[in-house]
């Protein structure tokens, strides 16, 4: 099995949806132990040849966005390759490989541009969420207009600010104080 189809078998079939936002000490060590290495070599540009196809593509979103995540939590290597993860988002949007991989693994196209810190990357992953994901988006177009928000206002992700050592604003640290992401996300349902 390649390195790109031991990446999705364990994050699509292993972890499966119940995991993928699961975190939790046994996941980010099954993420380090089985993924770290190739992580790595991808920092170093070792894995760009994946990006010839929607699989490949969507085994490096999974290593370079996904992964770091749980493998790096809450420190700044968690965020060091999004750069890579978005070059290679918006590379297979226009390719549109998206489109051949099934919902709801799609979705790991546009959370490399949910993640980014930048306000043209929201717009168009609430777009690509809102029109490309007709069967699973309900709740993905939910977090995604939560993450636009958050950058509409602070230009930057507050509940990065400890890990990247940057200084909370006033206005970020009553934002973190009154459930940060968690209340946006609760009035966004109405709750």
């Amino acid at each position: 099995m390649t390195r790109e189809e031991q990446i999705l078998t364990f994050w699509i079939d292993d972890l499966g949806t119940e995991g993928w936002y699961a975190g939790g000490d046994e996941i980010d060590a099954r993420c380090r132990a089985g993924f770290e290495d190739l992580w790595h070599e991808a920092m170093e540009g070792g894995c760009g040849h994946w990006l010839t196809s929607a699989r490949g593509a969507l085994a490096y979103l999974i290593l370079t966005d996904q992964l770091p995540r749980n493998m790096f939590r809450n420190t700044a290597k968690s965020f060091a390759s999004d750069p890579h993860a978005r070059s290679a988002a918006k590379l297979a949007i226009d390719k549109g490989w998206d489109l051949e991989i099934p919902e709801p693994e799609r979705q790991f196209f546009y959370l490399a541009l949910e993640h980014s810190e930048n306000l043209v990357d929201q717009d168009r992953s609430v777009e690509l969420i809102s029109t490309r994901l007709p069967e699973t988006g309900a709740e993905n177009v939910i977090h995604a207009e939560a993450h636009r928000q958050i950058i509409r206002r602070y230009g930057r992700f507050p509940t990065r600010n400890a890990a990247l050592g940057r200084e909370s604003t006033e206005s970020e640290l009553k934002y973190l104080a009154e459930g940060g992401y968690g209340a946006i996300v609760r009035a966004l349902k109405g709750e």
